[in-house]
């Protein structure tokens, strides 16, 4: 009963995080649109941003919607085919049905606590296919830096491309050099920083053995191993290059996801490759926060981007309304569950 409640806790924690980062932006935006009403002379009762973005969702070209829809499954079928080559170099065998339906549990997973579908994911390939979960993990983790490496990719053709404007938000809202410039001008900190470090690397090194050979350090050792195993699957791979291939075209699709999502919605069918870059690369980001699939951070920051190209607020955040819904929410949700159903039947012996 604890676990549950547990369990009840931290879902209601993140969820309610996301459904607070999402509320302030609705206000923020409600606020703007309320004073736009106000200008053009449109009764109070009458301007209602959840209206508006109500009827901007079914006013959407659900052409393009489904475009994207199967867009995303196409990337999960090439995430799935590239984690298989990662398992056939450690030896194993796994069913394609087990590796998409469990990438498909992970991210129902994330909707709830962010994060931990990645472990409920490594579990559930390693009770369907007889591999261990440290070997599991090692790989998902694998895959997880190409994903980081694939990003940073992406974020500096944004930065090459994206124009001064973009430029310019980064420069006034992350200036890594402001905010490290604290700790860059005080000697003391970095010494002090330096001298941690150092003590925890020493008193590891002078008491390895002894933690080795406990019961304790066994089992550890163990996992390390058994990660390490899966983390180092890469370099065995039988097929570099197609490996290459499948993490482009991940990437290459979850762009080209964006920019057809400008045609489903009339205030973003006119923009064009590079401001899809761009909106693609803070929608990113906004999934990368610890919140359901991103939930409020998404919106805030793809409403940030649609700023910098002359889409009001109250636009922006409908249109990251039909993107999130319709994938975040929409997709993950329906084959999430058909997959939670489905694996048990297909692996029950």
């Amino acid at each position: 009963m604890q676990k549950h409640l547990s369990k009840l806790a931290k879902v209601s924690l993140f969820f309610g995080i996301g459904i607070i980062i999402l509320y302030l932006v609705y206000q923020r935006q409600n606020v703007a649109f309320q004073a736009d009403c106000s200008i053009k002379g449109i009764p109070e009762s009458e301007c209602s941003l959840l209206g508006k973005v109500l009827h901007d969702i079914s006013g959407a070209n659900y052409l393009w919607v489904v475009v994207t829809m199967i867009l995303f499954m196409i990337t999960n079928v090439f995430r799935a085919l590239r984690w298989k080559m990662m398992f056939e170099a450690l030896g194993y065998k796994p069913r394609f049905i087990n590796l998409i339906g469990t990438i498909m549990i992970n991210y129902l997973a994330n909707l709830g606590i962010p994060r931990s579908g990645e472990v409920i994911r490594a579990g559930l390939i390693s009770q369907y296919e007889d591999i261990p979960v440290e070997q599991a993990l090692g790989t998902i983790f694998t895959d997880r830096i190409f994903d980081v490496l694939m990003l940073l990719i992406v974020i500096g053709l944004a930065m090459l491309f994206g124009g001064s404007d973009f430029l310019a938000y980064l420069e006034q809202n992350i200036n890594p050099g402001l905010k490290f410039g604290a700790i860059i001008n005080n000697p003391l900190l970095i010494v002090f920083i330096i001298v941690a470090l150092l003590s925890g690397i020493y008193l590891l090194y002078i008491s390895r053995n002894k933690m080795k050979n406990s019961t304790f350090g066994k089992k550890i050792y163990g996992l390390i191993t058994g990660f390490s195993d899966g983390v180092q699957s890469v370099k065995n791979v039988s097929s570099v290059p197609l490996f290459l291939f499948y993490t482009l075209s991940i990437w290459v699709i979850y762009y080209l996801m964006m920019y057809f999502a400008f045609f489903a919605f009339a205030p973003t069918a006119h923009l064009g490759p590079i401001a899809g870059l761009v909106i693609f690369v803070f929608g990113s980001l906004g999934i990368l926060i610890p919140t359901p699939g991103g939930m409020g951070s998404y919106h805030y920051l793809v409403g940030e981007a649609l700023a910098m190209y002359g889409i009001n607020g109250s636009d922006a955040f409908s249109f990251a309304n039909i993107v999130f819904f319709s994938i975040q929410i929409f997709i993950n949700i329906v084959f999430g569950i058909i997959s939670l159903i489905g694996l048990p039947i297909i692996n029950k012996k």
